[in-house]
């Protein structure tokens, strides 16, 4: 399994603006703005051609030194993930760097990230629905091949529904 896959950036880091892809016409749409003072801190993106158990294709996080723009694709090498339930789905949340961001290179596992950054991570998946009375699980992180094998059920998913 790859380590690097390209990402389509919905949401650039810093914004409180939600962005999606509405699938009827391939344009970007804004979705909603978050309801809390956070930030995205992160790039936040899909992974096309996979599908997690909420139906929608896996999220992922890349780490970046300048923001993108929804639509943007970035190659992305994958670190790790973090585990959420949202609405009672799966929810996984690969982490990432951005592959040609140099600032990144050498990044390899979860290991190689500031241990505040990952916590900056936690924190917004645990609060940034609050106020929305949406309860969003927050789980443990885990690491690189871990993160390899849900990206590859996710694809397996998207073939077995596809096939279907």
């Amino acid at each position: 399994m790859k380590q690097i896959v390209d990402a389509t950036i919905e949401i650039p880091a810093g914004t409180k603006n939600k962005y999606e892809i509405d699938r009827k016409s391939g344009r970007m749409r804004l979705s909603r703005v978050l309801y809390s003072t956070m930030t995205y801190p992160a790039e936040y993106g899909f992974v096309d051609q996979t599908l997690e158990m909420d139906g929608d294709p896996i999220d992922i996080l890349i780490l970046t030194s300048e923001p993108t723009f929804p639509g943007c694709i970035v190659e992305a090498k994958i670190i790790g993930y973090l585990d959420t339930i949202d609405r009672g789905f799966q929810d996984t949340k690969l982490i990432a760097v951005n592959n040609v961001d140099p600032r990144y290179n050498g990044y390899e596992t979860l290991d190689d990230l500031p241990n505040h950054s990952l916590l900056e991570i936690k924190d917004f998946f645990t609060n940034y629905k609050k106020l929305q009375n949406i309860e969003v699980i927050v789980g443990d992180f885990h690491p690189v091949q871990e993160a390899l094998e849900r990206l590859e059920q996710s694809q397996k998913r998207f073939q077995e529904k596809s096939n279907c």
